[in-house]
């Protein structure tokens, strides 16, 4: 009887070598997308990780192993959104409350804006 003592062997084993060239590829996968994450920055730290876990039943001297992949991968930095919100419930880049000042007309015929001012002389 040959006994197996080397878990890489096993791996390579389950599924004819399905599992380990699966593993492979999900490790690769992780590091290529937690490099690009990091765009080149110095100093820039990206996480992730690729867990193997192999279920073990014994039944009647034998051993089954079923095995599972997962992977985690950093999620792609994105931007927020901000909005104001009115009474009814629809969103705007405005402030519902405040007016808007149009200067449209004078500054399109060339005329000169004055703020308006609350200063005491």
């Amino acid at each position: 009887m040959k006994k197996i003592r080397s878990a890489t062997t096993v791996i390579g084993l389950i599924g004819d070598g399905e599992l380990a060239a699966e593993l492979d590829a999900e490790l690769t996968g992780t590091l290529a997308a937690l490099h690009e994450h990091c765009g080149g920055r110095k100093k820039a730290k990206a996480k992730g990780r690729v867990t193997l876990v192999i279920d073990l039943t014994v039944e009647d001297g034998m051993v089954t192993m079923s095995p599972d992949i997962t992977t985690k991968k950093p999620k792609k930095p994105r931007a927020d959104g901000v909005f104001w919100i009115d009474a009814e419930g629809s969103v705007s880049t405005e402030h519902p409350s405040q007016t808007r000042m149009d200067f449209g007309a004078n500054a399109r015929a060339g005329g000169a804006v004055v703020a308006p001012t609350n200063a005491l002389a």
